[in-house]
């Protein structure tokens, strides 16, 4: 399975990729805003690459339940500033966290080179025009509602059948866009327009997502589900993290890189002697 992402190219099976997190707004839920100014958040972002992430995603509006709506002016303030100088400063992946199509834009031109979309739920088509005509990688994230919306009723009946019906609906417009599938990034959307249960049972059986043999990114670092008290959450974040590894995701999303990787190369070693152990016993 291949990822391209402009001029970026991933090959799988490899290591699990970490996504480290930087949030440029002042209303984060993980963060308090501590990295809302330009200098704060490239500062950040150098350092979650410096502990081991393979990719940046910078963020200029908050996404959490209930977060108010930005100007696209403000998002642009925030964001592309950010993305500028860290463009020439990494050799790894930037990725855009927006759903506005003039943000994605700037941010490709920018230096950007992966769109992360949490309203895949649109139907609107600029968006998955704008990744072809691009070749930006697309993370097609499943959402029900928005973030203003999104937590007053989720409900489903099957939420593993429902995303995965989603998944195939979107991959088949992109298609149709003109998106090649090796763009694609599916994220099943833990904590957005989710119960606990549903997340739970996302994560349970993250392994049925594999069937798309698309890279399957795992967002649940710090979320509210995982307890109360966003700088209380590290340990539940990882085993998360592991989980996922151990599941099929390949991209998982984070704001504690250095603890997440260390925690990942331990699970995907322990994943390695296991399939050993079982070629062994099948072949003797």
């Amino acid at each position: 399975m291949i990822l391209r992402a402009r001029q970026f190219k991933f090959v799988f099976p490899r290591p699990t990729l970490l996504m480290g997190i930087v949030n440029v707004t002042p209303d984060s839920f993980s963060d308090g805003g501590r990295f809302a100014t330009a200098p704060a958040a490239v500062n950040h972002a150098l350092q979650l690459a410096a502990e081991g992430a393979d990719i940046i995603d910078v963020g200029g509006e908050s996404s959490h339940p209930g977060a108010a709506p930005v100007s696209e002016e403000e998002e642009l303030k925030r964001a592309i500033p950010v993305i500028e100088q860290l463009a020439g400063r990494l050799s790894i992946p930037i990725s855009i966290d927006t759903v506005k199509i003039a943000v994605a834009k700037e941010a490709l031109r920018a230096g950007a080179s992966i769109i992360n979309d949490i309203a895949a739920n649109r139907s609107d088509e600029q968006m998955w025009r704008l990744a072809q005509e691009s070749g930006a990688a697309y993370v097609a994230m499943h959402m029900q509602g928005t973030p203003q919306t999104m937590q007053q009723n989720p409900s489903y009946a099957d939420v593993v059948r429902e995303v995965n019906e989603f998944f195939e609906d979107r991959l088949n417009r992109l298609q149709r866009c003109g998106v090649n599938k090796e763009q694609v990034i599916l994220d099943v959307g833990i904590g957005f327009g989710k119960r606990a249960q549903d997340n739970l049972q996302l994560l349970a059986q993250m392994h049925r997502f594999t069937k798309w043999e698309r890279p399957l990114l795992l967002g649940a670092s710090r979320k509210s589900f995982l307890g109360q008290g966003a700088g209380d959450r590290l340990a539940p974040s990882l085993a998360c993290a592991c989980w996922g590894a151990q599941q099929g995701a390949q991209i998982i999303r984070c704001h504690d890189v250095a603890a997440t990787r260390d925690a990942l190369r331990i699970t995907e070693a322990l994943i390695e002697q296991q399939k050993n152990a079982e070629h062994n016993t099948h072949g003797s």
